[in-house]
């Protein structure tokens, strides 16, 4: 069975290195606020810094550049999830979004159904 190294994953998250009265700090507030890895970070530093733009609304440089990068993630998520097609992943804000859609969603197929 393999190790779980929980210190390896706390290394990922910068905000994890902190401590609180003296003990590591830990979040279970999750379901409200999840923590980033520095490779998210990362990541949203370079969108702000080098394209910062609305995607799929506009046909400027930036809003090109901010597009491109956001179909490129919804292929990656597609394959990383084995999805028949990189058109069924959609992105959400949140949890009670994704709820609230998947729910609509399926009444209005029973309500076709009918």
């Amino acid at each position: 069975m393999r190790k779980f190294d929980v210190e390896s994953i706390r290394r990922d998250f910068p905000i994890l290195s902190q401590e609180v009265h003296g003990k590591p700090l830990i979040y279970l507030d999750s379901a409200n606020t999840s923590q980033k890895p520095q490779v998210v970070i990362d990541t949203l530093t370079d969108y702000y810094e080098q394209y910062n733009s609305n995607i799929h609304r506009a046909t400027h440089h930036l809003s090109e550049l901010a597009t491109k990068a956001y179909e490129e993630a919804r292929v990656k998520i597609g394959k990383f999830i084995n999805a028949p097609s990189h058109k069924e992943i959609v992105f959400v804000r949140g949890c009670t979004e994704a709820i609230n859609l998947v729910a609509h969603s399926y009444a209005r197929k029973q309500l076709k159904a009918d």
